[in-house]
């Protein structure tokens, strides 16, 4: 009889640590985690959402602003998330060879796409194919299938930076679409009605009006809170203010910041803020490559340095919070070398004028600000105007800015931005280097020394190369940088966590599995 009692007080005991295990577990301790998705959340966007951008292999097209919608209806195999720059996703885990030529990817198995289709490396592979990027297709030599949860990328040649460009949003090379289902429906059918792994599903896209979308409850990495997202094309910002205030949206992105103190007064909203990965810079384009402008004197451009008061364009525009920098790279990417700003210095920028033969200042031409930034145009042309440069300021609509940007069509000077993702190189890369997209010409020395670090596969010896190709950027005055874009956004008192900056540096809202309403 006593030792029946001991079992069954054994038994007891058991299940008693069972159930208190179960009790702690951080699954039962967030509300709501396991409970089906509920209630509506809504955001304003600054931008009409294109229906190309619910294409990954679109992407490289445009550059960040569609991974809005990457972080809602698709995933990648690596990519960007909270405390990891680089996580693995779709991919468990990736090995890379000791000749750095082969890097192999280990898939999750048993997941999805929201139609049903099972997820295997036919999809990884046929991704990549269809993606429109030039630089990853020169150089992965072959995309093997090894088994239907393992794929392996064969370069023709060691390349460093590989997965910056495959792993974070350089590029949405990684961002997997369905192999049967496109080739069902097509490119067009695709946009007109994307299928992705994403924790969020396509319902309908209205052009010029918004996207809906629905909790994909099947998602691996956890269930969304919210059943459904609403995101809204609200081109003006004072209209994105009043639905904010009105309760017509949950998160209203990209104010200005006389809507910022608005918000700052009003106890019912939060002021958030949100950026980090877009640089603001003075771009000196045509004229410093030809020997007969005034930009080709590097004092004239130092002089354009010294007569900006970063900070105080900051405070008008920003509130203060975008971050005043010396250089076109974010503090935050690898291999980024931190540079101070030169300082506000209008003596000093009128003395190197006069130094450079300029003492009465000279005509600069226009100066055109990217759009939407036509106060910081005019701001830029108004410090520029008191140490005598002059300028007249050229504002055009954002398709026709982009379109001249990209011909390299714009003359004078241009007020231009990057929000490419990635590392130090890739900024480099793209308005450094003299075969860049954004650049108007060239150093033969910058060129070769990037030309050495793309190859270099030990670590310390590349960021010594590309530490030596910003300080030489900065000391030549290659561009004037103003501040890393830091903007604020109003979110209204429905909203318990809005998603914004979760990952950084990254501006709006993800991953969206992680937003969520207040209780009711």
């Amino acid at each position: 009889m006593r030792r029946r009692n001991i079992l069954f007080l054994g038994r007891v005991l058991v299940l008693i640590g069972w159930l208190w295990a179960l009790l702690s577990s951080p699954l039962l301790a967030a509300p709501g985690s396991l409970a089906e998705p509920t209630g509506e959340m809504s955001w304003a966007l600054y931008v009409t959402i294109s229906p190309a951008w619910f294409d990954p292999a679109e992407v490289a097209m445009v550059g960040l602003t569609p991974f809005w919608f990457c972080y809602a209806l698709h995933d990648a195999l690596v990519r960007p998330m909270p405390d990891n720059p680089m996580a693995p996703s779709l991919a468990e885990s990736w090995t890379e060879s000791a000749d750095h030529t082969v890097y192999e990817f280990k898939l999750r198995e048993g997941i999805r796409f929201h139609n049903g289709d099972p997820f295997t490396a036919e999809d990884v592979k046929f991704s990549f194919s269809r993606y429109k990027s030039k630089i990853l297709h020169e150089r992965v030599r072959e995309v093997e299938i090894v088994d239907p949860h393992r794929v392996r990328f064969h370069l023709h040649q060691p390349w460093p930076d590989f997965m910056t460009f495959y792993g974070t949003m350089a590029t949405a090379a990684g961002w997997i679409v369905p192999k049967k289902y496109l080739e069902q429906v097509g490119d067009d059918g695709f946009r007109n009605h994307p299928i992705g792994l994403g924790p969020y599903k396509f319902v309908s896209h209205t052009p010029g009006v918004g996207l809906i979308l629905e909790a994909n409850e099947e998602y691996w990495r956890k269930m969304p809170q919210v059943k459904r997202l609403v995101l809204k094309s609200v081109v003006d910002a004072s209209t994105r203010m009043a639905m904010l205030k009105k309760g017509e949206v949950d998160v209203a992105y990209y104010l200005d910041a006389a809507h910022a103190e608005d918000i700052k007064r009003d106890p019912k909203l939060r002021l958030a803020f949100s950026g980090g990965i877009g640089n603001s810079a003075l771009h000196f384009l045509e004229g410093q490559w030809d020997p007969k402008s005034p930009w080709h004197d590097q004092r004239v451009r130092l002089a354009a340095n010294y007569a900006i008061d970063r900070q105080a364009i900051s405070e008008a525009e920003t509130l203060g919070a975008s971050i005043p920098t010396g250089s076109i790279i974010p503090r935050e990417f690898e291999f980024a070398l931190p540079i101070e700003p030169y300082p506000y210095d209008p003596v000093k920028a009128k003395q190197l004028l006069a130094e450079a033969g300029y003492p009465n200042g000279f005509d600069a031409g226009d100066l055109s600000p990217g759009p939407p930034f036509f106060a910081r145009g005019e701001m830029v042309a108004n410090y520029l105007a008191a140490v005598g440069i002059r300028t007249k300021l050229r504002t055009m609509e954002r398709a026709a800015f982009q379109a001249a940007q990209n011909a390299k069509q714009l003359r004078g000077l241009a007020i231009l931005g990057s929000g490419r993702y990635g590392n130090a190189a890739t900024r480099i890369e793209e308005a450094v280097v003299s075969t860049g997209t954004f650049a108007w010409g060239g150093y033969p020395d910058l060129d070769e020394l990037f030309r050495r670090q793309d190859v270099e596969t030990d670590r310390g010896k590349r960021e010594a190369l590309l530490h030596q190709i910003q300080r030489l950027v900065h000391e030549r005055a290659v561009f004037a940088p103003i501040f890393v874009f830091v903007w604020p956004s109003g979110v209204g008192p429905r909203v318990d966590e809005s998603g914004l900056w979760l990952i950084k540096p990254y501006p709006w809202s993800a991953p969206y599995e992680e937003v969520r309403l207040k209780p009711e």
